[in-house]
């Protein structure tokens, strides 16, 4: 999807921050200038921005023509971040953000963690197993003595119990997955041992 983040023209006060419209809210002609002889307009796509310059009032209202007319895209994460995890069972910089807790209805715990790039757990196993379901980014699920598995957005997890194993980021990608952790009695996962340099840059060169 496209959006217009400023408008700069030459002969007319600047449009600036179209991209900070509230949401819903449509980009429109309107906010050309009639008098305007020219405007340099920037836009972004994704992640990526560049800057058309055009010649001529009609030239400039044709292009914003030429654009989407729908609202913003909302990019921001399904839940906050949350507290950072220390290091003792994660490598790399990681966050939690309980979502749930056990009670008498549920045997399980729920989480939204996040993985800055390169953050991985250690080796683990959940007596009981887990579910993991990707809510932003690009990651690893990786069961000892097998190949790892690459992770998008829109992935799930079943994690049988008893199965030792590591989940994270991908080098390049902040990784976001919710954790649903099932209980037997009063413990819900065993922690090993990390998850060595060697064994996750295996994992990226795949």
């Amino acid at each position: 999807m496209i959006f217009i983040i400023s408008v700069a023209l030459s002969n007319a006060s600047s449009c600036e921050n179209r991209g900070g419209q509230a949401p819903g809210q449509k980009t429109t002609e309107n906010n050309i200038n009639e008098n305007t002889m020219s405007g340099k307009i920037k836009i972004k796509v994704n992640s990526h921005a560049f800057t058309a310059t055009l010649p001529d009032n009609n030239s400039t209202k044709a292009f914003i023509k030429m654009l989407p007319m729908t609202p913003q895209q909302d990019t921001a994460s399904l839940f906050p971040k949350g507290e950072k995890l220390g290091n003792k069972y994660f490598t790399g910089t990681a966050f939690l953000k309980p979502l749930l807790a056990k009670d008498k209805n549920n045997e399980f715990a729920l989480g939204s963690v996040t993985f800055e790039p390169r953050a991985r757990t250690i080796w683990h196993t959940h007596p009981k197993g887990q579910v993991l379901i990707v809510t932003e980014g690009e990651g690893f699920y990786q069961e000892k003595g097998k190949p790892a598995q690459a992770l998008i957005k829109g992935d799930v997890v079943n994690v049988p119990e008893n199965t030792e194993h590591w989940h994270g980021a991908s080098v390049k990608s902040t990784f976001v997955h919710i954790a649903i952790t099932n209980y037997k009695g009063d413990q819900n996962v065993v922690w090993l041992k990390p998850v060595t340099d060697e064994e996750y840059n295996e994992v990226n060169k795949k």
